[in-house]
């Protein structure tokens, strides 16, 4: 079967958010454009050297391979019109079929690594054109050959939903391609971050100060087990999960009970007994999750805690998403980076009552929003 083209006029996103990959267009900084287009070319370089990048998961959509070298096209698509609006006056854009261009280029049978290459140098050089923009030429015009019109500035909003939306469409390989990175620097994390630090260990002792003694916590990405050593040192009682399999192998093999566990999807329920969670401890782990399954992720956990009861979030603080490979895991994680507003109200949304949101520096220069709140 082939694919059904994509006849619906998405310019609405300019005005409401978009219900499945989560971007707010509106509530876009334009000065953040260039930069997440550099940051979503880091997924497709790591979705094009997994083993099924050219398999479509259903014979009408799209391979991550056809969706990047649709993204590669965008981008050329949109570095053209921008400079068209800056140089000539009430710019019109030629029509462009994008499910032609993708059969007439054969988008499936093209080279990963080459596609994986091109998309992060289009993506440079149409993030450098949009960095040129200054003034009052955000707001100069062009129209769509279907009469839509456009300013710079949202034609930069609309370009970017398009790019954070295909990501959402490989979702399914940007969290196994995490997973498996963990899996297999298992040990190497371990042995990284045995150390409790200054800025952890007063976190783990003001958690349990909010928390009767014996208090009932559910841990989600407890590693090689660091900070629920550290809990139960301070009088709590921690069930320990993950959703690497390897961390979880290596808690079992140490005399723990674990369990593998995927916050979104897995149930969450204490299989120790009948009640409610009494707290949650989500320190650097719920990072990995795409921005738009975080709502409903700790919309579950709400669920799973009583009232009242606390939770410590850490996330890494700044905008969009992107791989990285840093740290003592050498092979690539998906990270999802957030501002104290739009985290605010999701947690307030989600059923949590923010009680302190507080700004922190990490070891390699990075910025992270610690968060303490209670279940509402």
């Amino acid at each position: 079967m082939t694919i059904e083209p994509d006849t619906k006029d998405w310019t609405w996103v300019l005005e409401r958010p978009c219900p499945d990959c989560g971007f707010d267009a509106a509530a876009l900084d334009r000065d953040r454009v260039p930069q997440a287009i550099r940051d979503n070319a880091t997924l497709w370089q790591v979705v094009l050297i997994d083993d099924d990048a050219a398999v479509r998961p259903s014979s009408t959509v799209w391979s991550p391979l056809e969706y990047a070298c649709h993204v590669r096209d965008v981008n050329v698509l949109f570095d053209e019109r921008v400079r068209s609006m800056l140089t000539r006056d009430a710019s019109r854009f030629a029509d462009w079929d994008q499910d032609a261009t993708a059969a007439e280029q054969d988008y499936g049978s093209q080279d990963p690594a080459a596609v994986a290459d091109a998309v992060t140098e289009v993506a440079e050089t149409v993030a450098a054109t949009y960095e040129s923009v200054t003034g009052d030429r955000w707001q100069r015009t062009g129209t769509r050959s279907d009469g839509s019109e456009f300013t710079v500035d949202t034609l930069a909003r609309y370009h970017l939903h398009d790019l954070v939306h295909h990501a959402h469409d490989v979702s399914h390989v940007t969290k196994r391609v995490t997973v498996a990175s963990y899996d297999a620097y298992a040990e190497a994390y371990r042995a990284g971050t045995d150390g409790m630090g200054e800025v952890m260990q007063p976190q783990v002792d003001g958690f349990a100060a909010r928390l009767p003694a014996g208090a009932r916590v559910l841990e989600v990405g407890s590693g090689a087990g660091r900070d629920a050593r550290a809990l139960e040192a301070a009088g709590l009682s921690v069930r320990r999960t993950d959703i690497t399999p390897a961390f979880v192998r290596m808690l079992r093999a140490d005399g723990f009970d674990a369990d593998v566990l995927d916050p979104l999807t897995s149930d969450l329920a204490d299989p120790t007994r009948d009640t409610s969670y009494d707290g949650v401890w989500a320190s650097a782990s719920l990072l990995h999750v795409r921005r738009e399954d975080l709502p409903l992720v700790m919309s579950r956990l709400a669920a799973a805690t009583r009232p009242d009861g606390v939770l410590q979030l850490d996330l890494k603080e700044g905008d969009g998403a992107r791989f990285s490979t840093h740290g003592h895991v050498g092979a690539p994680r998906h990270f999802t980076y957030w501002r104290e507003g739009p985290l605010r109200s999701l947690l307030e949304a989600a059923g949590w009552r923010v009680e302190a949101m507080a700004h922190g520096d990490g070891v390699r220069g990075d910025r992270w929003l610690q968060v303490e709140a209670r279940r509402a």
